[in-house]
Order: C-alpha cells, then structure tokens, then sequence
C-alpha cells in the first residue's frame, strides 16, 4: 500500500518539485530500500562498501539514475570514494562518478512501475559524514554523523529527504566493537579471524540524514519496553553507571505522551546511544545520538531536555518529514514546541512559561542581527544555513501562536489529523495549514504567509483610558515595528477591576496600524494587561492614558 500511495503522491508533486530547494529532485525516481554492506577494520580508516539499491521508476523515460557519492580529491586530502564497478541484473553497467555525482546509465529507459536494482562497490576515506576517531577515553570508536547532507560522504544515496527508503546495515568489525544502527538487529555471528558481522534492518522508510551507524565497545541496557518495542541505552562501559542512570528518564513517559497526544511510534525501537560525532543530540530515527558530555550521572534538566526533543523528532522530522529544506522548520520548530509541550504536561505550566520566555530571548536576539530573516526558505542552496536559531525557535513560538489562534482543542485535533495523513511520508508547510484549516473551520492564510514567509515580529504600543460619564475603558493600540509589514493577530486583554479576584477577558483583533476599541464597565480598572497568558510573540508596552 505504501509504494502505490508515495507513487501517487510523486506523480501529483511533478510541477511542484522545481519550485523548491536546489537539489536536482527526479520525481519519477523512488527508491525504495538500501542494503549497505560496509567493513570497517582497526588497520587503516579506509572504509569497503557494496550497497544495493532497489529503485520503482514511477515514471517511464528515465535514461539515468542519480546518486549522492562525494569523490575522493586532492581537496579533500584524497578523502572521499572511489567506485570500482556498478552491476545490475548480474552485469556491469557503465557509470560516471564525477563531482560528487554517481550517475547510472540504464540499460533500457524505465517504464511505468519498474523495479529494478543496482549494486555499487567502493572504498575510501571518508571526509566526514563518518567520524572515525578515539573517544574521549581514547577507544577507536565509528560513529555516523549525517546531518543535514553529509551521508553522502560514505553512502551512495539519495541524500535529501524527499525520498524516503528503508534500509539496512550489515556491519563487519573487528569482534571487540558492539555496532548498533537504525530497526532491529536480525543478525550478530563470529566470522573468521576475529571479525564480527552483524546486520541491522530498518523497516520504515526514513529520509537519508536519520540513517545511523555507531561501532564501539558498548555497555548496553534494555531499560524498558514500549508498545512492545525496546528501550535501550548504549553508553561507553567507563560511563555505565551514570549513563544507564541519565538515559532511563524521561524516555518512556515522552514515548507514551506523543503517542497519545500525536500518533502512534512509527519505528522498532528507541535507543538512546553516547557518542563523539555530535555535539548535542542527532534524532536518527529508532536509535538517537547524544553527545559524549551528555552522561554525567544527575539528570540534568538540560540533557532531559535534549533526550526530549530529540524524541519529539521521531514524530516530527522523522516520521513526518518535510519535503523540502527550505521546509526544515516542519523539523526543528515542531520539535521544539513539542518538547515545551511535554514539558507542560509533566512539570507544569510554570516551566512552560519559563521555557516560553526562554525561547522569545532568543528569537529577539536573533532578530536584532537578522532582520530580514524568514523561517521559510526561499529555494535554500547554502546547506550550512539551512538552520538557525530562529528556525527552533521562533517556529516553536508559531506553533504557540497557532494554537492561539485556533484553541488548544482545534490544534491537538489538527495535529493528528496532519500526523495521520503524513506518517512515514513528507509534507510541506502548506499541507500542515492545511490540516489546520480543516481542524479550526479557519482560513489560516495571513497567519501562514506573516509568520513564516516574512520576516519581524510584532511591536506594540498602547495606551487605555477611562470614561466615568461613558462607563468605558478605550484602548488604542498602535503597531509601531519598522522593519516589517503590520500583523494581523488576535490579542487577549485582561482587565482587572477593583474587588475582583479574577480579571474581565476581551479580544481585540490587531488588523491595522492603530486599532481603537472600547467596552463598557462600571467602574475604572486598576491596571490593563496585553496578552497576560503569553499567546503572542511582541513587544508590547501599555499605559495609562
């Protein structure tokens, strides 16, 4: 069912595909699985790969196929591959490797729904991408490293997230190094000469950054089970104490919340893994790379809150990934917001708020220095800026904003239904509007285009007065932000008055420079509040006229 559905889905995004980021994209191209048969060895760093690439053709005409394989070169201090030969259907077949481009020649053009695999044997060092390297105890460790482009450095792939595939690792090393990877391990034999093989398998299409590889010597949990699926810790044996003791929490608690809240979890375990390719946390999906630093035996509220943002990514980037990078927010923002999410559910609303305030620091900071910033990116060709800040946070303030806008209820109802639609597939920003238009029955346009495909935030300035003849307070409210357009965006006030323990709630709805609106009361309130329950990312001042 899956392969009908995604072809479909390729056919209909055709004309779409040119408008995007700058990756030469081929829409009639699926592929569907990957078998990466790599040796690694403890002699030299140089790497021996055979992978085997099963390929639908969705449309017919296709003369070549188009992999990522980043050369060896002088550049690159003779780092890289080289291909020694490409088979398919028992033959070689001919083949360029130029400019870090594996291009296959076809016997034949495909046809409509042809399946068809090649197999391509190389070797090298790799540049980066695979960070084979001691670890901070000095043991010779291999840990993967491909975010967000740079798998293409030791596997021949499709490296963009477009199109997802299944894949599988079958691993020989030296017998001394445990090697764990995406889905679950099928295989784990002694060969000869103290080589050790073992094979993992991934079963779920994933994009080409989330596949993971760590070998080393390991001291391995199994914490707990969920859903009957594995949880798992993987930690250097010198960190085996305090890593078993950090990795235990929350993960359970974060799994059962997302899969109630969102959907259920798409892969065939969790692992949270240590290693010294990353510098805080990579999401690869079923199995998570954290920082080497990250164990240090305290449960740390900031490593608890990178194991669970991480997590909130096996929804969002993972299991629903964006189709395109200029759509990276759909990752990074939701994974952030998630995470306060979870936070508010488990620690309460106090830490949300502190988590909140947290992140608008950052986004004013950020914005201070970048003006002209949008969360969007318009046809992204310099993968280094491919994130920022902004798209963390300011996307994470956007997701708050949103649920603003259409209630709590509409969003949680919205975000399953797009989670639904999209699980083990991609989508863009505007299937997510979308999914939210249909949840709230709202035209969500002007939020959409304000907030994620123009740059600023909202700058208020306000002024309130009381009319003991009209028995009315007036509010003015004047948008006064210079670099960007004005906003249209519902805004809470709160009104306390004398003798009252619970202040009078009102909407004014900010939909030009100045808005002037009043209401009627019996008395003068002791003091106004905009927006008392942080629904909005603004400046805001309000005085008393």
């Amino acid at each position: 069912m899956r392969n009908n559905m995604l072809c479909i889905a390729l056919l209909l995004l055709i004309p779409a595909l040119s408008n995007a980021d700058t990756y030469p994209k081929n829409a009639k191209v699926d592929v569907l699985n990957y078998i990466f048969r790599i040796s690694l060895s403890d002699a030299t760093d140089e790497i021996k790969c055979e992978v085997t690439v099963d390929v639908k053709y969705v449309g017919a005409g296709v003369e070549m196929l188009r992999l990522d394989l980043v050369n060896a070169t002088a550049a690159l201090q003779n780092k890289g591959m080289h291909v020694s030969g490409v088979v398919s259907e028992g033959k070689p077949i001919s083949y360029t490797h130029e400019n870090n481009e594996l291009k296959i020649n076809l016997t034949a053009p495909s046809q409509v729904n042809e399946r068809r695999q090649y197999t391509i044997t190389y070797s090298g060092i790799p540049a980066t991408g695979l960070k084979i390297a001691n670890n901070k105890y000095g043991d010779r460790t291999f840990f993967s490293d491909n975010w967000p482009n740079l798998g293409r450095n030791w596997l021949a792939m499709v490296d963009h997230p477009y199109d997802k595939a299944t894949c599988e690792f079958i691993v020989t090393a030296p017998a001394l190094y445990q090697v764990v990877s995406n889905g679950l391990k099928v295989e784990e034999s002694d060969v000869a000469n103290g080589i050790r093989m073992t094979h993992w398998k991934q079963s779920v299409p994933i994009a080409s950054w989330l596949y993971v590889l760590g070998v080393a010597r390991f001291a391995v949990q199994y914490v707990d089970e969920f859903d009957h699926k594995s949880i798992e810790t993987w930690v250097y044996p010198q960190d085996r104490e305090a890593g078993f003791y950090d990795f235990a929490e929350p993960t359970k608690k974060v799994l059962e919340f997302y899969s109630e809240s969102v959907g259920p979890f798409s892969y065939e375990k969790l692992a949270n893994i240590q290693s010294n390719s990353v510098s805080g946390g990579m999401e690869a999906a079923s199995a998570i790379l954290y920082s080497e630093t990250s164990v240090v035996g305290d449960r740390n509220e900031r490593w608890r809150n990178v194991v669970i943002h991480e997590i909130a990514h096996q929804w969002f980037g993972n299991a629903v990934t964006e189709s395109d990078w200029d759509d990276v927010w759909l990752s990074e923002g939701f994974a952030t917001y998630f995470t306060l999410l979870f936070i508010e559910h488990e620690y309460g609303q106090e830490a949300f708020m502190k988590g909140l305030a947290a992140s608008k620091k950052k986004v004013d900071e950020f914005s201070i220095k970048n003006p002209n910033y949008t969360i969007i990116h318009d046809n992204l060709k310099d993968m280094s800026q491919v994130t920022s800040s902004q798209t963390y946070q300011k996307g994470s303030w956007i997701l708050h904003m949103l649920r603003g806008v259409v209630g709590t209820d509409n969003f949680w109802k919205g975000i399953k239904a797009y989670y639904k639609k999209y699980q083990n597939l991609n989508a863009t920003t505007t299937d997510f509007r979308k999914e939210m238009e249909l949840a709230s029955g709202m035209d969500l346009t002007t939020f959409f285009d304000q907030w994620l495909y123009k740059s600023g935030a909202l700058k208020i300035y306000g002024t309130w007065q009381f009319s003991n003849r009209k028995k009315e307070v007036t509010l003015s409210l004047n948008q006064i932000q210079k670099e960007v357009s004005l906003f249209k965006m519902p805004i809470q006030v709160a009104i306390y008055l004398p003798n009252q323990a619970k202040p009078l709630l009102k909407t004014v709805d900010l939909n030009n420079k100045t808005v002037v609106v009043s209401f009627p009361l019996d008395a003068e309130p002791d003091k106004i509040v905009l927006d008392p329950d942080a629904w909005v990312l603004m400046d805001a001042t309000l005085s008393k006229k």
